[in-house]
């Protein structure tokens, strides 16, 4: 997709910027002080509500599928959908290649998997508080630089709000997948930035997709049987894919093509007030002041941390 050059350059800012595997050239393309206009902002702002609204979707499909279901329907119509669009060639790809895409999807589906028992378990806001961790645990350690400590604290400053002083209230298992899942979304940015390295266009994305759907599909049909067959289950599924996967990634592709690297790390930074919200509108998740005074507060250190990573890579 880009010089190996450029992407090498721009894998510090996929770290902070949680990004879709076209991120990973978005130095580049997005050039250094230009300003972006409203146009690729709002796709980016919109790509976040498509995601976590899909998110709260998936939540009130988990009654009829249960969690591993639901990863399953969505893994499955999204393959499909990328698959259609990407046509990916499939041969002239060497063995480094596959690996990688197989690792990607490796993690796509551990992600994916923790992510859907967390939020089968605490509030979907809480769940990508925590899952956001792991994405700003990378861009800490990515830039190496004193003024992360700060981050970092102010990070586990919103942790330590969040639980209450002990994860009880939250129910342990479920902040243990959420933060599970933050760890395999590190990963991902990593295996993203790989991927796009090695494939064109979003061919890379669209075959580890496919793969995470293979892997997946054994644990979906084992926990949730023939419900997977119900028709109104596998629309409802196929909403959540288009909704958290194709939509979000077409659109954040759409902004990247225009906007900076930066603006579009601290527009992903939002996530978490966008699941609280979404969590609040769909799923009637209120949270405690305590508890939006937490997420303000990791949402703010990974705005700095983007900042700091993105001045560090210019610099």
């Amino acid at each position: 997709m880009n010089p190996v050059n450029s992407a090498r350059a721009a894998e510090p800012v996929a770290a902070a910027a949680v990004a879709v595997p076209e991120a990973a050239g978005a130095l580049k393309r997005g050039g250094g002080g230009r300003r972006a206009g409203l146009g690729p902002v709002a796709l980016v702002v919109a790509g976040g509500i498509s995601v976590q609204f899909g998110a709260a979707v998936a939540v009130t499909l988990m009654p009829r599928a249960g969690a591993a279901g639901v990863v399953t329907l969505r893994l499955a119509a999204a393959a499909i959908v990328l698959m259609l669009i990407c046509r990916p060639r499939l041969r002239g790809h060497s063995r480094a290649d596959w690996g990688t895409v197989v690792a990607f999807g490796t993690v796509m589906a551990g992600m994916n998997g923790l992510f859907y028992q967390a939020v089968d378990r605490i509030p979907l806001g809480v769940a990508v508080t925590l899952e956001v961790l792991g994405p700003l645990t990378l861009s800490v350690i990515a830039s190496r630089r004193l003024v992360n400590l700060l981050w970092a604290g102010l990070a586990l400053a919103g942790v330590v709000l969040l639980g209450g002083g002990g994860f009880d209230a939250l129910d342990p298992a479920g902040a243990a997948y959420a933060l599970g899942a933050g760890a395999c979304w590190a990963a991902y940015i990593l295996f993203s930035a790989r991927t796009g390295r090695r494939f064109p266009q979003a061919d890379g994305l669209a075959l580890a997709m496919a793969v995470a759907a293979v892997l997946f599909l054994p644990i979906g049909i084992a926990s949730a049987g023939s419900a997977l067959l119900v028709p109104s289950t596998m629309a409802l599924g196929a909403a959540v894919a288009v909704l958290s996967s194709v939509l979000p990634y077409t659109l954040e592709l759409l902004a990247l093509r225009r906007l900076p690297a930066s603006t579009f790390a601290v527009l992903m930074s939002l996530e978490p007030a966008i699941a609280a919200t979404a969590g609040f509108l769909i799923l009637g998740q209120a949270l405690s002041w305590l508890q939006a005074l937490a997420i303000a507060l990791v949402i703010g250190a990974s705005m700095g941390a983007v900042r700091t990573q993105v001045g560090a890579v210019s610099g």
